[in-house]
């Protein structure tokens, strides 16, 4: 059964069933003021009853009133359920031992029903001077008429309100689950298509709006992300066909080996080993950059100034013409050793690959945040805004060795460790990188 007929489906019988009481509530008030009514005038026609006691009889007046009579009839009976009238073809009222307990003092006066000659009678019995008691009977067939009619008129008005709820009930489900087949749809679209610039209306504040809304910024993710990993893809076959390509000339021009002098074969070979590094190094950025998707490596208690310092004494054996200082503060972060260092390293390389001979770098740890800064040439302000993206390379630079994914890495390793980096002039000339992590408590320092 769909959501929209269970839900239709409710709303009928919720309705159903409020009617239902409803009618029963109904015909219960007026069943009890019609035989209210009924009853009263049985009374009034019992105050209308007289008697007189004389010396040793008894005298009662009542008017005759013959079964079946628009006022109904009335009987006397004495304390041995003998009634007083027993003329031929009369018909009489029933007497119970109830009846003559009555008559003889020893029970009130009650009401009954009865059918009497085929017809539905209501019936007082009271004391009416000692020992006798009068039975009065009036019809119920027009209170039953009128109880049928009411009775009909309920049922046909019930079928009617169920059929209504069940009409309105579809549509109110029909339009209450739009939005939710608008997302059904949707979701079948994409996983048919792979098209991930579907979007639904999402007009409203209800909570089916709301939803059709959270499906809207998923797909704006996983678009954005696709996106990110097709341009991924295709900056990564950019990058890898140069040096493949170049690889590939310097091995067929040495494959002409007979028409090479040794020092041209030395120098192609030379450059085919220098080329494998670059790819190396690039396929390596690659891979750390993928790891973003893979599952997270569990983080541990991790001591920043220890990670720095050892990307410091790698980088000097990298840069030896580069005069690297540090100035660390014990630091403790919480993170992944392994990429905390590259992320460190590459900040490192980044500053030798644009410092002179003999520059310095200067490299400061303060309380969780990593400063790199180098006297080079310096970060154009057009291009600030790049320099943390894959494979941006800006016109300058492009001369230079690298995969453009060195930056990258680290905003990648900052990120995943709830921290920022950031770039910009430093004073003076160069460029200076920040790197900031949230800390723990900083750790007694070593003597």
């Amino acid at each position: 059964m769909t959501f929209r007929a269970r839900l239709t489906l409710v709303a009928t019988v919720a309705v159903a069933v409020a009617i239902l009481l409803a009618s029963c509530v109904i015909y219960l008030i007026v069943r009890g003021q019609l035989r209210g009514q009924v009853d009263g005038a049985l009374r009034s026609r019992l105050q209308a009853v007289s008697y007189t006691v004389g010396p040793g009889t008894l005298r009662i007046n009542f008017p005759d009133l013959p079964l079946g009579g628009a006022s109904g009839y009335a009987q006397l009976v004495n304390a041995r359920g003998t009634s007083a009238r027993q003329e031929e073809g009369r018909i009489r009222l029933p007497v119970t031992d109830r009846v003559e307990a009555v008559a003889a003092g020893r029970e009130p006066a009650f009401f009954q029903d009865a059918v009497v000659a085929g017809l539905h009678v209501r019936i007082l019995t009271a004391r009416i001077g000692p020992g006798w008691a009068v039975e009065l009977a009036r019809p119920l067939d027009e209170v039953d008429r009128s109880l049928h009619r009411l009775g009909l008129l309920l049922v046909l008005v019930s079928l009617g309100g169920v059929a209504l709820a069940g009409a309105l009930g579809w549509a109110i489900a029909r339009t209450s689950v739009a939005p939710v087949r608008r997302l059904s749809d949707a979701t079948e679209h994409v996983i048919s298509t792979g098209d991930l610039t579907a979007r639904i209306d999402a007009q409203g504040s209800d909570e089916l709006s709301r939803l059709a809304s959270s499906f809207n910024t998923m797909l704006g993710v996983l678009e954005a992300s696709l996106t990110t990993q097709r341009q991924l893809v295709a900056d990564a076959s950019h990058e890898l066909r140069t040096p493949i390509t170049s690889i590939r000339t310097n091995i067929e021009v040495m494959s002409r080996s007979d028409r090479l002098s040794m020092e041209e074969r030395r120098e192609l070979l030379k450059d085919v080993i220098a080329q494998l590094e670059d790819l190396s190094v690039l396929v390596g950025d690659l891979v750390e950059l993928a790891r973003g998707t893979e599952p997270k490596l569990e983080p541990e208690e991790v001591r920043l100034d220890e990670v720095v310092e050892r990307a410091v004494d790698v980088a000097r054996r990298r840069s030896p013409g580069v005069a690297f200082t540090a100035s660390l503060e014990p630091s403790v972060v919480r993170g992944v050793p392994s990429r905390l260092e590259r992320a460190v390293g590459n900040l490192l390389d980044n500053a030798a690959k644009w410092s002179a001979p003999e520059q310095e770098v200067e490299v400061t740890l303060r309380g969780g945040e990593l400063s790199v800064r180098d006297h080079g040439p310096g970060i154009d302000g057009s291009d600030l805004p790049f320099v943390f993206d894959r494979f941006y390379r800006s016109p300058s630079a492009r001369g230079l060795p690298g995969s453009g994914l060195g930056l990258a890495i680290v905003r990648q390793v900052a990120e995943s460790h709830g921290g920022r980096v950031s770039a910009g002039p430093a004073p003076g000339g160069g460029a200076l990188f920040r790197l900031s992590l949230p800390t723990l408590a900083a750790p007694q320092t070593r003597c």
